[in-house]
């Protein structure tokens, strides 16, 4: 798969008809400068000597430079990563906390209020895109009311928790709240699956309590399918942080990939993008490992 990505990056990038080499060295460069950047990066020899050379630097770890004073993508990327993961790993806290509760109460009192208050509540929520949600908060709590920064630096966790935790509640309520909808239809329809099962019946007629049956049995095992869509919804959570960084002025990921496209610096496309599905295909893997310790029946497929 990631063979794959590599031959789709290049390809995709290796169409834009911009000359790499008058976007890095300005207008200003005259023709004997752009063909020595072109013979130096390789851009004179045909689109499958250069797919090659590319694969050959990424196993090297270089992804290679970009602007006019040769700076690292390696080095930006390192700089830029850490924001977006903390950005999708706070955005999944929130999403996955507020559908596991809203799942398994609009589960236990199906076809009630409360299940049809829940229900109502998760399909706006799903039909809320990211980027709009983020306007509307930045409206009301950051540029009216002032509760909350929109914009500015994003400190160390360490160093200031607190400013670094305001800094981070409004993009991440932008991008939880999505798959808070999403997950809460899939928890609830799973969990009502397995309170329909005979096991449930039988220990509810054995006299142990609603509560420690779906604590202790139902919800583990419901956790399956959802798990399962989780683990899908984490590149679409990915992909929405980088658009939600751009919103809210976070050095991540989002950002580079808008200087990258506006300044046509196509190695730092190309090592943005290719990082992030790498960082997707990852964490599709870890997902998958977890099953295991939902359900340990598994181990001994």
């Amino acid at each position: 798969m990631i063979i794959g990505v590599t031959i789709l990056v290049f390809v995709l990038t290796a169409l834009n008809p911009v000359d790499q080499a008058s976007a890095v060295l300005g207008e200003s460069a005259g023709e004997e400068q752009l063909a020595e950047y072109r013979h130096e990066h390789g851009l004179d020899q045909p689109i499958v000597v250069q797919y090659f050379m590319y694969l050959g630097n990424l196993i090297q770890g270089d992804l290679g430079t970009f602007g006019g004073n040769n700076a690292s993508v390696a080095e930006k990327i390192g700089q830029a990563l850490p924001v977006t993961l903390q950005l999708t790993f706070c955005g999944l806290i929130i999403g996955l906390l507020f559908a596991i509760i809203l799942g398994v109460i609009s589960a236990l009192y199906r076809d009630k209020w409360q299940d049809q208050t829940i229900r109502i509540i998760s399909i706006a929520a799903i039909a809320t895109p990211s980027f709009w949600l983020a306007v509307l908060l930045i409206l009301v709590f950051s540029a009216n009311t002032h509760i909350l920064p929109a914009s500015g630096q994003l400190p160390n966790f360490f160093d200031d928790p607190g400013r670094w935790c305001a800094r981070m509640v409004l993009p991440s309520i932008a991008l939880a709240f999505p798959l808070m909808g999403q997950m809460t239809r899939v928890i609830r329809t799973s969990m009502v699956e397995e309170l329909d099962k005979d096991y449930v019946r039988t220990a509810l007629g054995a006299g142990i309590p609603l509560k420690t049956v779906v604590a202790k049995n139902v919800l583990r095992n419901a956790l399956i399918t959802p798990v399962t869509v989780l683990g899908l919804r984490v590149g679409y959570l990915i992909g929405g942080a980088v658009v939600i960084e751009v919103i809210f002025n976070l050095p991540g990921m989002g950002t580079s990939i808008l200087t990258g496209i506006q300044s046509n610096f196509t190695m730092l496309i190309q090592g943005i993008v290719l990082v992030v599905a790498i960082t997707f295909i990852i964490i599709n893997i870890i997902v998958d490992m977890l099953y295991i310790l939902i359900d340990p029946r598994i181990r001994s497929v």
